[in-house]
């Protein structure tokens, strides 16, 4: 039985041959006839969210809350690829996601994850002593405002981060959470034997990337 590769939260870049998930009501949506076109004329949608749920009708992404279950059974994944999607977990919620897909990974699979990493954030802080710039770049306090902007947080996912991390504080995160092997990798670089498609530089200028074993 082939072993399945997912994508967690793929937003508009799902990976071309693998099952691509999102949480976002919109990737329903998407699904329903003229629904996409109906929202644009209602001027809720922008055209970047409008480009998201095009993208979601015609990639084939599939829904799912992964922090609590994915549709899939035990051991049925070789690998997990998420992008810039931890982040926006708070930390209890982030430690269910990493349960759940252990859960699917079978023995010897690989967990790669990309992150915002906090590091550059610093060094950058560190350079040019801007506070405010540092604290707008964490998008730890960004919050929705106004009616329109509190429906599109629902229909597409806030973009607000609920926590950082670096390399080290993530591998730490795994460790805690039943993963081995856990290692930081430049951007370009993986354990996965035959990556295929795979994006190995998604966001390059501010990622750092980590890959683990269940």
């Amino acid at each position: 039985m082939t072993q399945a590769r997912i994508n967690l939260g793929c937003g508009r870049t799902p990976t071309p041959g693998w099952i691509n998930f999102h949480n976002s009501p919109t990737v329903r949506l998407a699904r329903i006839p003229f629904a996409i076109e109906a929202l644009s004329r209602t001027r809720i949608l922008n055209t970047e969210q409008l480009a998201f749920a095009r993208v979601a009708r015609d990639h084939d992404i599939r829904w799912a809350d992964a922090a609590r279950r994915l549709p899939l059974p035990d051991a049925s994944a070789g690998l997990a690829y998420s992008s810039h999607m931890l982040e926006h977990l708070a930390p209890a919620l982030a430690r269910m996601f990493l349960a759940e897909v252990r859960r699917v990974l079978a023995p010897g699979g690989i967990l790669r994850l990309a992150l915002p990493d906090l590091r550059k954030l610093a060094a950058d802080y560190a350079r040019d002593g801007d506070a405010d710039r540092f604290v707008n770049r964490t998008l730890l306090t960004e919050a929705p405002r106004g009616a329109t902007d509190r429906l599109r947080t629902l229909l597409f996912g806030a973009r607000n981060h609920a926590w950082m991390y670096d390399g080290h504080s993530l591998i730490r995160l795994l460790g805690q959470c039943g993963y081995r092997d856990a290692v930081e990798l430049p951007a370009g670089k993986t354990t996965i034997p035959h990556p295929g498609a795979l994006d190995l530089v998604e966001r390059e200028e501010e990622s750092l990337y980590v890959e683990a074993r269940p």
